[in-house]
This record gives C-alpha cells, sequence and structure tokens, in this order.
C-alpha cells in the first residue's frame, strides 16, 4: 500500500477512535489498526458513496462500510432535503426492513433520525417485502421512504433504498439532490437523533390487510382457481421477506395446497441453506425443486430476501423443471393479463405496459396483438414508475417488467412486486389447466409458436479496479466510434445510442430522436431480428452484454429443435465478439 493511502487510513480510523462513536465500534476499529491492517484499508479507504439508489456495502466498522454511523449520515442528508423541498409541511416517512443481520437496527435507527427531526414516522414493526413499504408511502401520503435491504446479494451485505413520495426510488433530479445534500453531512454530531420518540408509529399486521386486499383486487379467474384451488404449488421465501405475506396472499387468492420449503422458510440473514439468495440460480432453487418433484407439484415460485423479485420454476410433460428467466416470466405473466382484460372486455385502447431497454421484444410483440402500447425505459424499475405516473389520469397501467426476474402488476406499488407476481403467476397455471388444459410450461410453447420464439443471453465482463473502469469506458468509445457493421453476419440496420439519445437508420444515415433519459448503453439491431445491447453496469465494476435473438416456430413439437438453434445462435454471437 503506498505511504498517503495508508496515512489517509489511518488519519480516518483515529478520527473513529477519537470521536462520537459508540465504545464497541472503537474498540472493533482498535483491533483492526493492531492486527488486520488489509481489512482497515478495505474499511476505510474511502466513503461508502451514496448513489442514485442509496447505499450498498459489506457490514463493518468504517467510513466504507454499513453500519450505523454511515446509514445516520445517509439519512440526514435526506432528512435535510426533503426539509427543503416540504418548508412548512409536516413531512412523513415510511420505513420498512428486510431479513438481513442488522437491517432491523438500522431500520430503528432511521426511525429516530427522521424523529428526531420533527417528521411523522410510520415503521413496520417486522421484516416486510419491500413492495409493501412501496405502497405504504401511497396509501399513507408520505414524502418519502426508505427501505433497508441488500436484495439478494450475499449475507455481508446490506443497503438503504431511498424512495419518494410518488412510491418509488428516487429519480432526477431528486437523486442527484440528495446525494449532495449526504456529501455535506462530513460528521456524525451533525446526525439528530434520540429525540420525538412519540413522532414515531408502528404498522402491524391491520396493514398488511390493506395491502393483501390491493393485491387480491388484481385477480382476473377466480373461477378458475376454485376449480383448481388444490393445484400444488411449492413455495421459497429463501429465508426473506415473503415467508408470511406470499402464501397469505395465495390463500386468499383461494389456492389450498401451497407447500413451503420448511428448511428455507427459517426467517435468517445468514442464509444458511444457499451461497447466494437469488432465485436466478438454480442452485437457490434446489431444494424446492426436491422438493416439488416429490410432492408431483405444477408449479414452483420463489421471492428473494426482500421480495421484489420472483423466481419461477414450470415442470415438463416429463416430469423435468425448468427455471424461467425474467424475460419468460414477464411474457407469462403479461401474457395471461392481456388475454384476461382482453376476454373481460377491459381493454379499449386506453391502456399500456411497460419493459425495460434489454428485456425481450417479444412482450412487445404480445401487446401489439392486442392493440396495447408498449413502452420502452431504461434498466430499472424507477424508469416503470417514471413512465406510470407520467401516464396517470390519461391511460391506465396493466403490467410490466425487466429481464432481472421483476414484474408489477397495477399501479398501486412503484416497485417490482413478487407477491402480487406469485399470486398471478399461480392464478395463470389455474386458468391455463381450466381453459386449455395446459400447464404453464405449455401455453409458454403455444406463446412462441402464436408470437414467434425468442431467447435471450448474457454475458458479464468484468474488470476491476482503475484500470477496469478505463478499459470499459475505453470499449463504449470504440464502439460508438466503430460500430459493428454486421453482427453474425447479418447487417445492423439500427442503432440506439441512449448517452446521445439518437437513433441511427444505417441505411439512410438519419438519425431521429429516443424520448427517453440519458445512459451509457448502446443497442444494435440487425436484419435478421437480432438485439444486442451494450451496458456498462452502474453498480460494479462489469459491462453487460445482452442478446436477443427470435426465430418462427411452426408447432410446439419443433420446440427443442428450434430451442437448440437459437441458443447455438446466441453462442455464436458470444464468438463473433470475441466475449468467449
Amino acid at each position: 500500500m503506498n505511504t498517503d493511502l495508508q496515512q489517509l487510513v489511518n488519519e480516518k480510523a483515529r478520527r473513529w477512535l477519537e470521536g462520537s462513536y459508540d465504545e464497541a465500534t472503537k474498540q472493533q476499529v482498535k483491533y483492526l489498526m493492531e492486527h488486520d491492517p488489509k481489512e482497515l484499508t478495505e474499511s476505510f479507504y474511502k466513503d461508502l458513496e451514496f448513489g442514485t439508489g442509496g447505499l450498498r456495502g459489506i457490514m463493518g466498522v468504517g467510513t466504507n462500510r454499513m453500519n450505523i454511523y454511515t446509514v445516520g449520515m445517509a439519512t440526514q442528508g435526506l432528512a435535510n432535503y426533503l426539509k427543503k423541498c416540504f418548508a412548512g409541511e409536516t413531512i412523513k416517512v415510511a420505513i420498512g426492513h428486510d431479513c438481513r443481520n442488522n437491517s432491523r437496527l438500522f431500520a430503528e435507527h432511521v426511525a429516530d433520525i427522521f424523529a428526531s427531526n420533527g417528521f411523522k414516522v410510520y415503521l413496520f414493526d417486522d421484516l416486510r417485502p419491500t413492495p409493501e413499504l412501496s405502497f405504504a408511502i401511497r396509501e399513507l401520503k408520505c414524502h418519502s421512504g426508505v427501505v433497508v435491504t441488500a436484495s439478494h446479494n450475499p449475507k455481508e451485505y446490506n443497503g438503504y433504498k431511498a424512495y419518494w413520495n410518488d412510491g418509488a426510488q428516487v429519480t432526477p433530479p431528486h437523486d442527484k439532490n440528495i446525494i449532495e445534500e449526504v456529501g455535506k453531512i462530513t460528521s456524525v454530531d451533525q446526525i439528530l437523533c434520540g429525540k420525538n420518540k412519540e413522532n414515531i408509529e408502528i404498522l402491524g399486521e391491520a396493514f398488511d390487510d390493506i395491502y393483501l386486499n390491493r393485491v387480491k383486487g388484481l385477480s382476473l379467474s377466480p373461477e378458475s382457481v376454485k376449480k383448481f384451488h388444490d393445484m400444488k404449488i411449492v413455495y421459497t421465501p429463501v429465508h426473506g421477506t415473503g415467508v408470511r405475506l406470499v402464501p397469505e396472499s395465495l390463500r386468499r387468492y383461494g389456492f389450498t395446497n401451497v407447500i413451503s420449503v420448511p428448511e428455507q422458510s427459517v426467517v435468517s440473514g445468514d442464509f444458511p441453506t444457499v451461497e447466494s439468495p437469488n432465485p436466478e440460480e438454480r442452485t437457490t432453487m434446489k431444494m424446492a425443486i426436491d422438493l416439488a418433484a416429490r410432492e408431483g407439484a405444477e408449479l414452483i415460485i420463489a421471492t428473494d430476501p426482500d421480495a421484489d423479485r420472483i423466481g419461477v420454476a414450470l415442470r415438463t410433460e416429463e416430469g423435468e423443471y425448468v427455471l424461467l428467466n425474467g424475460n419468460q416470466t414477464l411474457v407469462l405473466i403479461g401474457s395471461y393479463m392481456l388475454t384476461r382484460w382482453s376476454q373481460l372486455g377491459k381493454l379499449d385502447g386506453k391502456q399500456f405496459v411497460i419493459k425495460t431497454i434489454v428485456t425481450s421484444e417479444m412482450f412487445r410483440a404480445v401487446a401489439d396483438a392486442f392493440g396495447v402500447k408498449c413502452y420502452d425505459c431504461l434498466t430499472g424499475f424507477k424508469y416503470i414508475a417514471k413512465i406510470i405516473r407520467e401516464n396517470e389520469g390519461k391511460t391506465r397501467y396493466i403490467g410490466g417488467g425487466e429481464e432481472s426476474f421483476g414484474f408489477l402488476a397495477g399501479d398501486f406499488v412503484r416497485d417490482k412486486d413478487a407477491v402480487s407476481a406469485c399470486s398471478l403467476a399461480a392464478e395463470a397455471a389455474a386458468w391455463a389447466k381450466d381453459t386449455m388444459g395446459l400447464t404453464l410450461y405449455g401455453w409458454l410453447k403455444q406463446l412462441y409458436v402464436k408470437y414467434g420464439f425468442y431467447k435471450e443471453g448474457l454475458v458479464s465482463v468484468v474488470r476491476k479496479g482503475k484500470e477496469g473502469a478505463e478499459e470499459i469506458q475505453k470499449m463504449m468509445v470504440d464502439y460508438r466510434a466503430n460500430p459493428p457493421k454486421a453482427i453474425l453476419g447479418s447487417p445492423v440496420v439500427k442503432i440506439n445510442d441512449f448517452l446521445t439519445l439518437e437513433t441511427t437508420d444505417t441505411k439512410t444515415g438519419v438519425k431521429t430522436l429516443i424520448a427517453q433519459d440519458k445512459s451509457n448503453v448502446l443497442q444494435f439491431f440487425t436484419e435478421d431480428g437480432t438485439k444486442v445491447s451494450v451496458r456498462p453496469s452502474g453498480t460494479e465494476p462489469k459491462i453487460k452484454f445482452y442478446f436477443g435473438v427470435c426465430a418462427p416456430l411452426c408447432c410446439v413439437e419443433r420446440f427443442e429443435e428450434v430451442n437448440a438453434q437459437l441458443d447455438a445462435k446466441i453462442e455464436a454471437l458470444k464468438k463473433d465478439m470475441n466475449l468467449i
């Protein structure tokens, strides 16, 4: 380690030994200084950044760790910004948290700080799904809200997400303005705490009823559920916040045979049964799949620790279980909702759906077939929420989502919601059995026949450190300076650049404006219908390549053959772009 960095680290650590920090924290800092210089450096070499989505980091002592002091400084900065925006008003905030170690401690500290700033605070009595926090902000007419969660990150992590008065995560200009205010909090002595405890109101199960009743209001096929109420459904909360509300929501929909994975229904921030609490990974879903195989269940559903992402596995005709990706889950639940809205006579041209720019184009094809407008937006549910907000009072939002396992039905929540998504996935399965005699997997194949077989792939290229960040930046510069003229032999016919907000028709050279927020994302569309999106991560040292391919599927019997062809094409695309 260079001398300047070592000096900086030691100076910052000494300030923690001398400042207004609790004794246990000081002892831990002292231990690191004497016995673990590497961890000391990691803990103090920089300040944990409050980004556009809030905080996320490893828990521990230090300026670069999640602890009550870094959480407190972020909260005081947010409080100061709220006082600027809503001067003269009684500011109201809602606070929720997930199952992670220290989440309750952090949430109570956040509540204390907001109350000490004179705010009215609604704090959930225990862990709750993130979407319920979003709902609470809207239902209780709050100005802001915070959820303490690190989503599906490893157990060492925790996080802090800030929400605005529409129940969505903060978007421009508030995100940057909050970051600026947080940056002005340079000492823990600036944090107000220990006052106005009477300003804190606890939310309990009575509030859950209000939320669950709204989720129940999304139901579209109660008759089908009644016929197949005993359909076997295996559910796992992966030790997280869905443990009570997801089974209860399914029960209210009418399902009577929901089998929870017992080992993973134990609430624990240590996530003892999985390496990663991420329902995208088959290893995380293994216990649920094994239980489903023993029980002969038709449907497996899972939620991540804060119950905003949904994982789905479906039984095939051979009795195997296929884990869906986020695109397939969106297409299935979205197609179900559009079909039922149409059958119930609820479509009149004043409805819309939303997907992100890196999500499957199949959802657009389905929406087009029903005459429903499909909006594209940047990656992140706050952008989906923004489009919902812009259309309020004009047109009605049905549903939408993103490839990273997030789906939202209805507009009473403004973040992805796995509680409602699980209930609608189960209802779709009952409806498919009732009206077509099909499993959901069988219906998905029929959708491929009807709309085209769309398939997606993803490659994440990791480049760590300062040099890695520069290399990622250079890749984007090079793609802009010398965009590919063809990909896997098919000419590139259109390029979307979300940094310049221009679409280029490569045949004519004509440029048109993209009505979107700016982001460092490039997309290449080829003559044969292939889509390649290139996007550096905003939070990690990686650049992501999203591949979308499609082909006609003449009949279900050719599913495996075309599936294999599309898989091979995605692998060939990766090679063509020198990614493998």
